[in-house]
């Protein structure tokens, strides 16, 4: 089973790579994390959770450290899209100022690239349903994955994976 779900991860990867982008410009980074990588990723979130004393830390933790794959997507470097729409806050393109580092992500961002990471993540969780793959787009992912340098990227989100006769991402 191992290997098929390593594959539906590699196409859920495609799926996001090849959704669709504003303005033609791609700044999604994707990165499939398995094997030992997801103990240091499930690790990361349980001891993230304890730091800032939140709950479901590590109940999230444990879904990953059962998980057969997590797919990761990220914003990396994100360029204003050019359309001067307002969305971001500024009335202008140009008045976006470079991200700051946040408490788990960096920003403002242009709104259009946040959307554009929406989509990915949107049509990597379609492929996985489409191959019968139990999944969940995950915010505590991203955040530790990012703590822990397991991908670059200004704001960063994940989907596990598991093939089980039961989902482990619900009733939990």
């Amino acid at each position: 089973m191992q290997e098929i779900m390593s594959t539906v991860a590699d196409l859920m990867a495609l799926s996001a790579r090849t959704a669709p982008k504003a303005t033609g410009k791609d700044f999604v980074n994707i990165k499939v994390v398995k094997g030992e990588e997801l103990n240091r990723l499930a690790d990361a979130m349980v001891q993230y959770g304890k730091e800032i004393g939140k709950k479901n830390w590590d109940r999230d933790g444990d879904n990953v450290r059962r998980s057969d794959a997590v797919l990761l997507i990220a914003l990396d470097k994100p360029q204003a899209a050019g359309l001067n729409c307002g969305a971001c806050g500024f009335k202008t393109c140009a008045e976006l100022p470079p991200p700051q580092e946040g408490a788990e992500f960096a920003g403002p961002l242009c709104a259009w690239r946040l959307m554009d990471l929406g989509i990915a993540l949107g049509s990597a969780a379609k492929t996985a349903s489409i191959l019968n793959a139990d999944n969940r787009i995950m915010y505590r992912v991203g955040v530790a994955a990012r703590k822990v340098g397991l991908i670059d990227g200004e704001v960063v989100a994940g989907i596990p994976i598991s093939a089980t006769g039961k989902s482990i991402y619900f009733d939990r």
